[in-house]
């Protein structure tokens, strides 16, 4: 399942550390594995597992206030997991470099002065393999 939403208020590194570090306790309990996005105003995630658990975690994550506009970007069966040994890992798009930020504007479009989070499935796919490949993996996690 891949969905994104509107922050309610600007988003920081210990926004995005915190959620990651309940998540990664949560998901290992149930099995699930993924990745959240984060820029200075919206949030993109990509949650892996058996369907239950996928649909109860995003129930969960619907009714939290610190955000609104929800949308799924992308809720289908897959073959083999993306993020498999990733409890929840937390990649904050607000912290890059210029240079970073200004080619994933380039490709992915802006919003409100941040990148923007795609609302397609291989758009969405796409932007976090291209992230994957410009970030140092270890640091993503801390």
């Amino acid at each position: 399942m891949i969905y994104r939403s509107r922050s309610v208020e600007p988003l920081n590194w210990e926004i995005v550390r915190s959620i990651t570090s309940k998540s990664e306790v949560y998901n290992e309990g149930v099995g699930l594995t993924g990745v959240l996005l984060a820029s200075r105003t919206h949030f993109m995630q990509a949650i892996e597992g058996n369907f239950e658990d996928v649909n109860a975690t995003f129930r969960r994550i619907c009714r939290d206030e610190r955000h609104t506009e929800i949308s799924i970007v992308a809720f289908s069966i897959i073959d083999a997991r993306l993020f498999g040994g990733w409890g929840m890992r937390g990649i904050g798009a607000f912290d890059f470099n210029q240079k970073i930020e200004k080619e994933l504007k380039g490709k992915y479009g802006e919003e409100e002065g941040g990148i923007h989070f795609p609302l397609e499935e291989w758009q969405a796919l796409a932007m976090i393999n291209d992230i994957k490949m410009m970030r140092d993996l270890p640091a993503w996690k801390k």
